[in-house]
């Protein structure tokens, strides 16, 4: 197989394939065991009872109870090895999936629900669960009948008919269950997605008085999902009472031909009684798999699923280690594409700003500011066009690399469930110090102390709920952790108070001191007294770009109707910061 064709997840097969075999061995083994109790039957009733010897009745009882002994070790060694098999998927699988999923759920097209780690869970839960045993013992009932058809053709024949019976069976509930079973399966995760969205917005539905409207909503996506529960349980269960049917039967049936046969004196009545115990252990693993046909169908969907999620995530190569950025930043003619071609929200945007230096995006609401906001820190990727830093393409850095370079203060703050000191450190242990400095630089300290646990403040469940000015200063703490290269704030005093935005002047004061480069969008002129070039939008063109000055003489000269920028490459020249 090409690697181009390879499978995203065939590394973790590889990885997963000696548990597996492990399994498969002791599956193995415990399928002989079986046999065990077919043989004593059979020797009981064709020897014992004749010959009368309790020797030999003692003999038997005592090798199949070894037997039996064994196969209850080795079953329950199966079951362990099959739990931690599960676990292991989890623990080289969750991590690789939630990172890529945080990574896909701010891309500028999200590729529908996040739920890969669901995905997960159902792998984990079939691996570990009755559904792989049953499939390890399925094949084993070719075994048997091959082992009945040694007792007696005839009855051989009856055995090989009957399992051929209830595959074909197997195969047309499959067939004829599979679309609504994944379509259940798309319902329920959009519906858990849906009250997810409903409560983080809890405040909105139940301020306007939208809570029975969304309620109603809900309902309308519920009863779609218990439609399709009803009518794929109807035919699971009608496809199972079919097989238990249909294999009660055919055991009846091998009864009466094993009676009829030893009527005839063609097999003995150890033989009768053996053959339909053990065509009854060979249908057994055909019926489990049949009955829990919902569990190998979800497990089936979630590996399509993360084979989708997960292109090249698992086996791609490291990326080689860059120099630690200095914060030169160039952007050449980058597009990015709208709901529509002829709407695009950036329409060939280019710059180039040293190190060091500041630049302000303003525009009005719609005009994309936020957009290359999230396009300049590596959130969005560009439709066209190239963002380098020091020269690498930002595609060429590893993000893990490259994000404690960089310090993004979003429109939208949201802190995560732990203590300020957590979410202010991004969750780096052992930064106490450099958190402290770091609500120092954003001059929200003191603000911090007067919160009833200070820096060990719990947010989230069971903590406090902060105004949107405190969650923006302390946003602006996080993105300045650890002093960070290259810094983009988009609009960081759109909730702040007098004292909140006196706090951000210094903190914009400091960074140019201490050379940042520094990239704020803003609605407000006042910020940009102390930025060294200003880039105008307008329905994601350019318009202005060049110094500060300059264009502040522009937009003053026509308040009402930006004037177009007179160069189409309005790239900054580094050596005299005017456009080129």
């Amino acid at each position: 197989m090409t690697s181009q064709h390879r499978s995203p997840l065939s590394p973790l097969l590889s990885q997963l394939r000696p548990a597996l075999l492990y399994a498969l061995g002791f599956s193995v083994f415990v399928n002989l065991m079986l046999l065990g109790p077919t043989l004593y039957m059979l020797q009981v009733f064709d020897r014992v009872l004749s010959s009368r010897s309790e020797a030999t009745l003692g003999m038997l009882t005592l090798g199949v109870a070894i037997a039996l002994i064994a196969m209850s070790i080795v079953d329950a060694a199966r079951a362990r090895v099959l739990v931690a098999l599960g676990k292991q998927l989890d623990e080289r699988l969750g991590e690789t999936v939630l990172r890529h999923i945080v990574r896909q759920a701010s891309s500028s097209v999200p590729a529908g629900p996040a739920g890969g780690l669901r995905d997960v869970g159902t792998l984990r839960t079939f691996l570990s669960g009755p559904n792989i045993v049953a499939l390890f013992d399925a094949p084993w009932m070719i075994v048997f009948v091959g082992v009945i058809y040694l007792f007696h053709p005839a009855m051989g024949t009856l055995a090989l008919c009957g399992a051929l019976l209830l595959i074909l069976l197997a195969w047309i509930g499959e067939r004829s269950n599979r679309a609504a079973l994944e379509q259940l399966s798309t319902a329920t995760r959009q519906g858990s997605q849906f009250i997810d969205q409903g409560i983080r917005n809890a405040d909105v539905l139940n301020g306007m008085g939208m809570t029975s409207a969304f309620a109603a909503r809900w309902n309308a996506f519920n009863q779609r999902t218990l439609d399709l529960m009803q009518a794929s349980s109807s035919r699971g269960s009608t496809l199972l009472a079919t097989t238990k049917f249909l294999r009660q039967s055919i055991q009846v049936g091998m009864m009466g031909l094993g009676a009829w046969l030893v009527l005839d004196n063609s097999v003995t009545p150890g033989i009768m009684i053996a053959g339909t115990i053990l065509f009854g252990r060979a249908m057994a693993p055909v019926e489990a798999v049949i009955g829990n046909w919902g569990g190998l169908v979800a497990a089936r969907s979630a590996w399509k699923r993360l084979n989708t999620l997960l292109p090249a995530v698992i086996d791609s190569a490291e990326r080689t280690p860059l120099p630690a950025p200095k914060g030169h930043l160039q952007l050449e003619r980058i597009a990015l594409p709208g709901a529509t071609p002829d709407n695009p929200i950036l329409r060939h945007v280019e710059f180039d700003l040293p190190a060091g230096r500041s630049l302000g995006i303003l525009g009005p609401s719609g005009a994309g500011k936020s957009s290359l906001a999230k396009i300049l820190v590596g959130i969005w990727a560009p439709g066209a066009g190239k963002i380098r830093i020091d020269g690498a393409e930002i595609a060429q850095w590893d993000m893990d690399q490259l994000g404690p370079y960089l310090g993004y203060l979003p429109q939208d703050v949201e802190l995560f469930p732990g203590t300020i000191a957590e979410n202010i450190a991004r969750f780096q242990p052992d930064a106490g110090e450099e958190v402290v400095e770091a609500a120092r630089r954003a001059h929200a300290y003191a603000m911090i102390l007067k919160l009833p646990q200070g820096f060990d403040t719990p947010l989230g469940e069971g903590g406090i709920r902060l105004s949107a000015g405190q969650a923006q200063r302390i946003g602006l703490a996080r993105a300045l952790f650890r002093r960070p290269k290259i810094v983009v704030l988009d609009e960081p005093n759109a909730n702040l108070d007098t004292e909140g935005e006196q706090a951000l002047l210094l903190a914009l004061a400091e960074m140019k001191r201490e050379q940042a480069t520094l990239i704020m969008v803003t609605h407000k002129p006042s910020l940009v007294a102390s930025l060294d070039y200003l880039l105008v939008l307008r329905e994601g063109r350019m318009e202005l770009m060049g110094p500060r000055d300059q264009v502040m003489a522009r937009l003053n000269a026509t308040p009402t109707d930006l004037a177009p920028s007179p160069a189409p490459n309005a790239a900054l020249n580094t050596d005299k910061g005017v456009p080129a």
